[in-house]
C-alpha cells in the first residue's frame, strides 16, 4: 500500500494527535485464460483485472485506531472485453490491542482467514483452482458490485491473545436493492441482475440470507489449527437453516508450506453429499520461484474433483509471472500472465 502524501498530514498540526492517512493500494493482472468447452464464449480469451482500494485511517487520543475503505475494480467478460470499473460499499474497522471490530461491507469469519485458511495456495494467474473449489461453506467477503446495488452489512469481532485467536461474525438479512436506472441498463445489455436485486426503485425483493459464524484457532511454532461453525438462514426465513462447519490446518516444513481443510454444509447443491476436503501446497525452489499444487473433492458423485499445478516467478518490484493448469468440475482450466502489486 502506498501513502498518498497530500492527504497524510490532515491532523498533524494538533500536538499529541496522530496524523490521519489515506492510502492507495491494489494490483493489476493481464494474460491469457483457457476454459474447455466454454458455453457461448471463446475457450481462450484475454484475462485482465485492475483493483484499487482506498483506505482512510486515523488514531484517536485514547489509542483507538479507526479505518474505512472502498474499492474500484475492472474485470473482463467471457470474451475478454473489460467492463468499466465497479465500486464497493464501504467497510469500517476499529481496533486496539488484540481486538478488532469490522462493520459494513467486510469479510465474515471464513473469508477473512482469521482462523482458517479457506482458499489455500491458489493455482494460476487467476487462482481459479483453489482448495475450497466445490465447497458449500459461506464465504462473504469485501468486494465490488454493480453500481446502485446495496450490500447486506456484516459485523465481525476478532480477538487475538498470544497464539490463540477467536472470531465471530453476523451478516444481516437486509434486502439487497437496485434502482430503476440499473434495471434499464440491465435490459439494454441483456445482463441478468444480481441475486436479490429489485425490479424497480422503491420495490422490495425480500431479505437476503442472514448468517452467523464462530471460529477459533491456535498456532504452535510453524503450525496452526482452526475450526469454524455457523448457520445460514435462507432469504426471508422461507427455508431451512443451512448449518455448516470447517476445520483447517496450516504448516511449514522448510521450503514446503501446506494447507488443508475439511468441511460440510447443508447449502443448496450439496445436500446429501459427503464431507468436502481440500489440500494445497507451495514449494519454494528459490527466493523468487515457487511451485503450487491443489487437490479438492466436494463429495459429489460426478465431477467432484478439483486439481491443478502452477508456478509463480518473481520478477522484482512486486511483479510476478504466474501460470497454471488443472481441472475443476470436469472442465480443464489454464492461464498464464503477469501480476503487479502496488
Amino acid at each position: 500500500m502506498k501513502k498518498v502524501l497530500f492527504a497524510t498530514t490532515a491532523l498533524v498540526a494538533t500536538a499529541g494527535m496522530a496524523a490521519a492517512e489515506v492510502t492507495l493500494g491494489g494490483y493489476g493482472r493481464f494474460g491469457l485464460y483457457y476454459q474447455e468447452n466454454a458455453a457461448g464464449t471463446n475457450e481462450t480469451r484475454v484475462e485482465q483485472r485492475f483493483r484499487l482500494t482506498i483506505t482512510g485511517s486515523t488514531v484517536a487520543d485514547n489509542g483507538l485506531e479507526f479505518e474505512g475503505r472502498i474499492r474500484f475494480q475492472t474485470d473482463e467478460n467471457g470474451d475478454g472485453a473489460s467492463n468499466t470499473a465497479n465500486t464497493s460499499a464501504a467497510g469500517f474497522a476499529v481496533s486496539t490491542g488484540g481486538f478488532r471490530l469490522d462493520v459494513g461491507n467486510v469479510s465474515n469469519v471464513i473469508d477473512s482467514g482469521d482462523v482458517v485458511n479457506y482458499f489455500g495456495y491458489g493455482v494460476g494467474l487467476t487462482s481459479s483452482i483453489e482448495q475450497s473449489n466445490g465447497f458449500g461453506n459461506t464465504a462473504v467477503g469485501f468486494g465490488t458490485s454493480e453500481t446502485f446495488n446495496t450490500v447486506a452489512p456484516t459485523i465481525k469481532l476478532r480477538y487475538n491473545v498470544g497464539d490463540f485467536t477467536v472470531s465471530v461474525s453476523y451478516t444481516d438479512d437486509a434486502a439487497t436493492t437496485a434502482t430503476a436506472f440499473e434495471t434499464a441498463a440491465t435490459l439494454a445489455t441483456g445482463t441478468p441482475p444480481v441475486a436479490g436485486s429489485l425490479t424497480g426503485a422503491g420495490t422490495t425483493a425480500g431479505g437476503g440470507n442472514s448468517s452467523y459464524q464462530l471460529g477459533a484457532s491456535y498456532s504452535f511454532g510453524n503450525y496452526a489449527v482452526g475450526a469454524v461453525i455457523g448457520s445460514n438462514e435462507t432469504a426471508g426465513g422461507t427455508g431451512p437453516d443451512n448449518d455448516e462447519w470447517i476445520i483447517g490446518f496450516t504448516g511449514e516444513f522448510g521450503a514446503l508450506a501446506v494447507s488443508a481443510i475439511v468441511g460440510d454444509s447443508d447449502a443448496q447443491g450439496l445436500a446429501g453429499n459427503s464431507t468436502s476436503f481440500g489440500l494445497s501446497a507451495k514449494y519454494d525452489i528459490s527466493a523468487a520461484t515457487e511451485l503450487r499444487f491443489v487437490y479438492a473433492d466436494n463429495g459429489a458423485a460426478m465431477n467432484a474433483e478439483t486439481y491443478g499445478i502452477g508456478f509463480i516467478q518473481g520478477l522484482g518490484g512486486g511483479v510476478s509471472l504466474r501460470g497454471g493448469i488443472g481441472e475443476s468440475g470436469g472442465t480443464t482450466i489454464a492461464d498464464l500472465g503477469v501480476v503487479f502489486n502496488f
